[in-house]
């Protein structure tokens, strides 16, 4: 097998041996499922650029050097057609869509199959070995013996040719490749991944390749703050189409974000049906179950039959939302009963579908929590919730998948709140580890700059006693914030956190902890008293007091912890247990040192 980094650079001599030039790129044709290099261009004299065809004088490649068929005198240059692309120009170092794995990679080689004088590109390497190659082969092999003597042998990483093809047919602008086919073959959720890692001019050159259908739905897909920034980068027209085809509830939801002028201009280009259905959901509240329930939904009159239901049903159109459930309802739109989709077809066509409909409703109001709504969905285990106003009209439904997306969502509240938020997919994975030991052990950081400064300030004999217990103290105040979160999470929006109730429980907790700590500290100098130097034994002893009194005004500031991220999430705001973390142990170890300092006057 051979590598383009191998091939660029080495010699290109003519029929007689005569050195006419360097390697400087390969160009294929993309209409091949393994293209074949079709044209060679190398560097002549001066750094002259030159470009012949590959099959008509190309002798053969040994690895060093390429070999011409004729003199250099014989030779005619040829230009890049069409259909050709240069490899080390347009596909070198650029990124691209692994449709197979769904992420966007760099590549870093391409690599090729040699049959006689001919070479195909069999596809592009997209790993670590593609780096080290391109710094200098010894490098690889180096490090490749080094991980096969420590038996993880550094593999390949190859997206095949049949994974890729050009977007953007600007070669000068390249930045982009994934086959047509295949990118239309994909899920919307799946183009959804791989958009939301690509930069906004990128996400543009996909949606020029999609049609109106695919685009609105993989908009729907993407992650609320990639949703606003596309539509800002398509046309206000076809912003607007894409808005009009997507389901009200996902429209509301982007058209909600987006500025008073911009959302105004997109819903006058509408038709006005589907303005209207979205205009009707943007007066309710976020969060709550007409924030995110589709005005559309199949209902008919309790008096229509079963058969003029089926009908009505044939006739919708193929982009109405997906009907799990058949409404029925008065003259005054009030909700009256419900049948499933089996009961329909199973019933005689004659039979009227007021008599066949459900009638012991599991129904929200507009203004019901959107969290509570999820609950009852999955609870009773069905596909839909009806949700009505007062008088009993139905307004809309809130679907499974809405009720799954609310779940998730407040999930990963939770999960960001207790400091473990999933990991950004820019993320190396030396940055990730850090960030996740930056969040975990912060304690330890704040031990040794504390340390670090108070040597350098020339106060290490008067602070060791206080240093040597500081590790305790720093990690209950970081336990005590994981308590006050936890108490967040678990928290019952029904049930009112009483921080005097909080306050009494702490202090008693306080008293407990303190004086267990108390107690321990006691007794490790105690033990220590014969085997330290007096300046340390009285550092540890001024210690003492000061630590356990810290000890207890840390558990007892859970109150406040508790009741501060309470209010901040009755606000809609994200609290950052990283936030709280870092603020309760700064506040432990400031007035550890600060009690310490005082009581060593006294």
């Amino acid at each position: 097998m051979i590598y383009l980094s191998q091939m660029l650079d080495r010699p290109v001599v003519d029929s007689t041996g005569e050195e006419i030039g360097t390697i400087s790129d390969l160009a294929i044709s993309t209409g091949e499922v393994f293209p074949r290099i079709t044209s060679l261009a190398f560097k002549g004299p001066a750094k002259t650029p030159f470009m012949v065809s590959w099959r008509k004088y190309v002798e053969d490649f040994d690895g060093e050097r390429i070999k011409l068929k004729v003199e250099s005198h014989e030779i005619r240059f040829s230009y890049l057609q069409p259909d050709e692309i240069l490899l080390s120009r347009d596909l070198l170092n650029k990124q691209i869509v692994d449709t197979q794995g769904l992420k966007v990679v760099r590549v870093n080689d391409l690599k090729f199959s040699v049959s006689s004088n001919q070479l195909r590109l069999l596809g592009a390497e997209v790993g670590a070995r593609g780096i080290l190659r391109g710094l200098s082969p010894r490098l690889e092999t180096t490090v490749l013996g080094i991980t096969k003597a420590l038996k993880h042998p550094l593999s390949e990483n190859i997206i095949a040719w049949n994974y890729m093809d050009l977007l953007d047919r600007d070669l000068s602008q390249v930045k982009l490749s994934v086959t047509h086919k295949r990118l239309h073959e994909l899920h919307p959720a799946d183009v959804a991944d791989i958009l939301e890692q690509l930069d906004p001019q990128q996400r543009a050159s996909v949606f020029e390749h999609l049609d109106n259908a695919q685009a609105a739905e993989t908009i729907s897909e993407l992650e609320e703050e990639f949703q606003s920034d596309v539509i800002d980068d398509l046309s206000e027209a076809r912003a607007s189409t894409l808005l009009a085809q997507m389901d009200p509830d996902d429209a509301a939801d982007i058209i909600g974000d987006l500025p008073y002028e911009k959302a105004e201009t997109l819903l006058r280009l509408m038709g006005v049906k589907e303005e209207r259905a979205i205009r009707a959901l943007l007066g309710y509240k976020e969060k709550t179950a007409g924030g995110i329930m589709t005005t559309e939904f199949f209902s008919v009159p309790e008096e229509t039959t079963v058969g003029e239901t089926i009908e009505k049903l044939r006739n919708l159109p193929e982009d109405h939302e997906a009907v799990q459930y058949v409404y029925t309802i008065t003259e005054g739109r009030k909700l009256t009963g419900v049948l499933s989709m089996r009961t329909l077809v199973l019933a005689n066509n004659n039979a009227v579908v007021g008599d066949l409909a459900f009638r012991d409703l599991i129904t929200a109001l507009p203004d019901d929590d959107q969290e509570e709504v999820a609950d009852a969905i999955s609870k009773y285990s069905i596909l839909a919730m009806p949700v009505i106003d007062e008088e009993g009209k139905l307004l809309g439904i809130v679907t499974v998948d809405d009720a799954l997306d609310v779940i998730e969502e407040e999930h990963n509240e939770d999960l960001a709140i207790a400091g473990a938020a999933r990991r950004e997919a820019t993320d190396s994975e030396i940055l990730g580890f850090f960030k996740w030991f930056l969040q975990r052990e912060f304690w330890f950081i704040a031990w040794i700059v504390t340390a670090a400064l108070i040597s350098f300030f020339g106060k290490l004999d008067f602070f060791v006693g206080t240093l040597i217990v500081m590790p305790l103290v720093l990690i209950i105040a970081s336990d005590v914030c994981s308590y006050a979160i936890n108490k967040l999470i678990e928290h019952d929006g029904d049930e009112e956190l009483s921080f005097s109730k909080l306050l009494g429980r702490d202090i008693l907790v306080g008293f407990l902890i303190a004086g267990f700590c108390g107690l321990l500290l006691a007794a490790f100098l105690g033990v220590t008293d014969s085997h330290t130097t007096n300046t340390i034994l009285i550092s540890l002893s001024n210690t003492l007091l000061p630590a356990t009194i810290t000890v207890f005004l840390v558990v007892v500031s859970s109150a406040v912890l508790s009741a501060f991220a309470k209010w901040q999430h009755d606000k809609g705001n994200l609290v950052s247990y990283f936030g709280l973390n870092v603020s309760t142990m700064l506040f432990a170890l400031i007035l550890q040192i600060a009690l310490a300092t005082a009581f060593s006057t006294l």
